[in-house]
C-alpha cells in the first residue's frame, strides 16, 4: 500500500531564505531514502535537502534561485506503508554543511549491527578502490549520485560528474576520497583524452635535508587539477603578437581622474576587453564552444568576458557580462568592483561562469610573453605582458613607440594557425587606433 508524503526542508540551522542553487532530481524519479534532492548554498555552506525515504518523487516545486528556510514544502512523493515504518526507525539526518568534519561524520559507518538486507551483487569494480572510478555498473545514469555535499560542490567546480563514480562510504555515498580517485585516474590513468601519465615518483625529501608540508589553498586545489585536464586534453598552440599602444595610453592617463570620480581604475585591460570583444564579432567560431561529443560548435551570441585575478589564494577569473553594450567608463567600474571582491573572497559562483574567453594580464608585473592554458569550455585565452618602449620603423626614422606583447592560446580542433594570426592583427589594430572602437 503507498500513500503520498510532503517533503520539507529539515533543520539547517540559523539559515532562513537560503536559495536553491542546484536540482538533482525531477519528478518520475525513483529515490533511495537520503538521496540529494536539492542543492542550498548559504554565504557559509553549501547544504543539500535529502528525500525522507525511499520512493517515487511525485513533485518538486521548487526551481534554482528560489529561496527556502526550514519548514518549507519542496514538493511531494509517493512511498509505500512498509518504507514509512522503515523511515520511522531511522531518522533523516539534516543536511550537513560544507566543511570536512561534517562530512566525515556523514560517511562514518554507524556503530549498529549490519543490515539484515542482502548486501548489493558485486559490480565489475571494487568499490574499495577509489583511484578506478569509472565503473560501468557504478551509479546508474537515472539515479542522482549519492555524494557529501561538499564533494557534489567540489565536482561541480571542477567540471566533474559524479555519475559512474562507486562510492565507497555508507550506503555508497562518494567520499572526498573517492572523487580524488576519479581525478587521479583522469590525470594519470588516460581518463582525459587516452594520454597516459607516467605516475610521479615518491621522494623522501627529508632525507636531503629540512623540509615543511604547506597545504596548497582551496583555489589551488580546485584549479590544479582543472588546468591538468585542459593542458592535457586541448591541443594549444600560441599565436604571439605585438600592439602599439602608444597613443591608447596618452588616452587612458587622459581619463584616469574621470574614472577616479566615481571609484574606479582605468586599467589597460578595460581597452582590451574593449578590443576583444570587437575581434570576438569579426571572428564569430572564437566566441564558441565544443560540444561535449567535440561533433559541433555552440555558436554564442553574447559577449561576456573572463579577467583573471591575483589573490592571496591564487587566481580566480570573475567574468564581466555584456561587454560589448558596455562603454569605457562602465567597464572600468564593474572590473575594479569585481577585482576587489575576488581579492577579498567574496565572488559568487554565478560571477565566475559563462566566460567567452579570459584575458590573463601580467603586464603589471613583468616579462615579454608566456603560453596561458585555455579556461575550458572556452576555445582561446589572450595573455597580456608588460608593455615596453621598441624602436619602431615609421618608414623614414625609428620612432619611440609603446609595444604591448599579446599571447593568444587557442583550441588547434577549431582555430588554425591562420585565424589565430588574423585575430591577434585584427586585435592588434583595434587597440593602436581606438576610434575603430566606435565604429
Amino acid at each position: 500500500m503507498s500513500k503520498t508524503v510532503e517533503i520539507r526542508v529539515p533543520d539547517i540551522g540559523d539559515f532562513v531564505k537560503v536559495p536553491v542553487i542546484e536540482i538533482l532530481a525531477q519528478p518520475g524519479d525513483a529515490i533511495e531514502a537520503e538521496a540529494s534532492l536539492i542543492t542550498l548554498e548559504s554565504d557559509k555552506a553549501t547544504m543539500e535537502v535529502p528525500a525522507p525515504h525511499s520512493g517515487t518523487l511525485v513533485t518538486l516545486t521548487v526551481k534554482e534561485g528560489d529561496e527556502l528556510s526550514e519548514g518549507d514544502v519542496i514538493g511531494s512523493m509517493e512511498i509505500t506503508e512498509d518504507a514509512d515504518n522503515d523511515a520511522a526507525d531511522d531518522a533523516t539526518p539534516a543536511p550537513q554543511a560544507d566543511s570536512p568534519k561534517a562530512d566525515e561524520a556523514v560517511d562514518a559507518p554507524a556503530e549498529e549491527t549490519p543490515p539484515s538486507e542482502p548486501a548489493p551483487a558485486p559490480t565489475s569494480q571494487s568499490p574499495a578502490a577509489p583511484s578506478q572510478p569509472f565503473a560501468e555498473l557504478g551509479t546508474p545514469a537515472h539515479q542522482t549520485p549519492h555524494a557529501a555535499p561538499g564533494v557534489r560542490k567540489l565536482a561541480r567546480e571542477l567540471g566533474i560528474s559524479l555519475e559512474g563514480i562507486a562510492g565507497t562510504g555508507r550506503k555508497g555515498r562518494i567520499t572526498d576520497e573517492d572523487l580524488a580517485g576519479a581525478i587521479k585516474a583522469q590525470s594519470a590513468g588516460g581518463g582525459v583524452g587516452g594520454l597516459a601519465v607516467a605516475a610521479a615518483p615518491e621522494v623522501d625529501f627529508a632525507s636531503f635535508g629540512p623540509i615543511e608540508t604547506v597545504a596548497l589553498s582551496r583555489i589551488k586545489k580546485i584549479s590544479g587539477p582543472a588546468l591538468h585536464r585542459n593542458w592535457v586534453s586541448i591541443p594549444h598552440v600560441t599565436q604571439f603578437g605585438e600592439a602599439d599602444i602608444t597613443d591608447m595610453e596618452d588616452f587612458r592617463n587622459a581619463q584616469k581622474d574621470t574614472a577616479a570620480q566615481v571609484g574606479a581604475k582605468m586599467t589597460p585591460v578595460v581597452f582590451i576587453i574593449k578590443a576583444l570583444v570587437a575581434s570576438l564579432k569579426a571572428f564569430p567560431h572564437f566566441n564558441a564552444s565544443l560540444t561535449a561529443d567535440g561533433a559541433a560548435l555552440i555558436q554564442k551570441h553574447y559577449f561576456h568576458i573572463g579577467v583573471a585575478v591575483d589573490t592571496p589564494g591564487g587566481l580566480v577569473v570573475p567574468v564581466l557580462r555584456d561587454c560589448d553594450q558596455k562603454g569605457f567608463l562602465q567597464l572600468a567600474q564593474e572590473l575594479t568592483a569585481l577585482s576587489s571582491r575576488a581579492r577579498d573572497g567574496q565572488l559568487s559562483a554565478d560571477e565566475m561562469k559563462g566566460g567567452c574567453m579570459t584575458i590573463s594580464s601580467l603586464g603589471g608585473i613583468g616579462g615579454t610573453e608566456f603560453t596561458p592554458i585555455i579556461n575550458a569550455p572556452e576555445l582561446a585565452i589572450l595573455g597580456v605582458s608588460k608593455a615596453q618602449v621598441k624602436p619602431i620603423w615609421d618608414g623614414q626614422d625609428f620612432q619611440p613607440r609603446l609595444m604591448l606583447p599579446l599571447s593568444l592560446s587557442y583550441d588547434h580542433r577549431v582555430i588554425d594557425g591562420a585565424d589565430a594570426a588574423r585575430f591577434v592583427t585584427h586585435l592588434s589594430h583595434q587597440l593602436e587606433d581606438l576610434r575603430r572602437l566606435l565604429m
